[in-house]
């Protein structure tokens, strides 16, 4: 379909709480979902929540086989998930880096539980329960903040660990846009 401009950090859209999505399988949530996956294909994302793209819904979606912005990441299939529900799995969590469409050429280290379970619907109505660990737990946790108006910065703990890619990282070739 699109690929959408999407939203950056300081947009007061990106601080809302998105709305439950209520009609499944219609014309207009498919065409979001493939704007929403031309967007973040071209723009080389993990994922992208709705609001990134400025519509107040709680939809995203992730995944990737190999991703240029997190070469050592493991696969994550794509996911398209509606009205998600997280509960930690254990109170262990690990930080990582993260970058993030909405603010880009920036990364930061960033808290997460290591073990999740996540609950919510696909784009058909169709219940998706899933417990998983590792990158694809950063994965949704980061996603699903976005549907809460929760930019990955405001999860960041020592500030010493957040800044410009190309200063934190300097002669790796590390895509962020």
């Amino acid at each position: 379909m699109a690929i959408k401009p999407v939203l950056k950090m300081g947009d007061a859209r990106l601080l809302q709480v998105s709305e439950k999505v209520s009609q499944f399988g219609t014309p207009q949530l498919h065409a979001l979902l493939q704007d929403m996956q031309d967007t973040m294909n071209a723009l080389n994302g993990a994922g992208l929540a709705a609001p990134q793209i400025g519509v107040n819904l709680q939809v995203v979606i992730f995944g990737f086989e190999k991703n240029q912005r997190y070469p050592d990441a493991d696969e994550v299939p794509f996911t398209v998930l509606l009205n998600p529900e997280l509960t930690a799995i254990a109170d262990e969590q690990e930080e990582g880096w993260e970058g993030c469409l909405s603010v880009p050429g920036l990364r930061g280290m960033v808290p997460r539980y290591t073990q999740l379970r996540y609950q919510g619907v696909d784009q058909f109505g169709k219940t998706i329960d899933r417990t998983v660990s590792g990158f694809h737990a950063r994965v949704v946790q980061h996603e699903c903040d976005h549907l809460q108006g929760i930019l990955y910065p405001m999860r960041i703990k020592d500030f010493n660990s957040f800044g410009f890619t190309d200063v934190l990282f300097p002669g790796q070739e590390i895509v962020d846009d």
